[in-house]
């Protein structure tokens, strides 16, 4: 099922020239990275590359979800940290992604984290733009 928002709030631009051996550029500026392929899969490793861009982006976004469901139910997420590890790998005759996310809420017991952090899950915008796409888990640690 396709989610249309009622109203679009922000849009993100960005330029990407010369592909996963070239850069990116935001149309504000902000942005402006020079990309490289990962040595494990043949590159240099010298720059970014989009899955690191794309874990940063799910990561700071999953700690936003976490934060508006630690407000709606009284729990103190300020301190939280959201890692995100994005996998490429093949597919058929694809490539495609996996992501899984790992959330640890200071000073709030594991069962609560993992509740928080499944909350979350249903609230972020980028687990809704995958879900059903590719592979993501949430796990909650200590």
């Amino acid at each position: 099922m396709t989610q249309t928002p009622s109203k679009v709030l922000y849009t993100a631009a960005a330029t990407s020239t010369g592909g996963r051996e070239g850069r990116a550029v935001s149309s504000d500026g902000q942005l402006d990275i020079a990309l490289t392929p990962p040595k494990e899969m043949g590159g240099t490793g010298t720059g970014s590359n989009p899955e690191q861009l794309f874990a940063a982006g799910y990561a700071a976004c999953f700690n936003s979800a976490l934060a508006t469901v630690g407000r709606r139910e009284r729990v103190d997420t300020s301190g939280a940290e959201v890692t995100a590890q994005v996998g490429i790998g093949p597919f058929e005759r694809a490539y495609v992604l996996t992501v899984a996310l790992t959330v640890r809420i200071p000073g709030v017991d594991l069962a609560e984290a993992q509740r928080l952090a499944e909350l979350a899950h249903q609230v972020c915008p980028y687990s809704n733009a995958t879900r059903g796409n590719i592979e993501v888990t949430v796990t909650a640690i200590a």
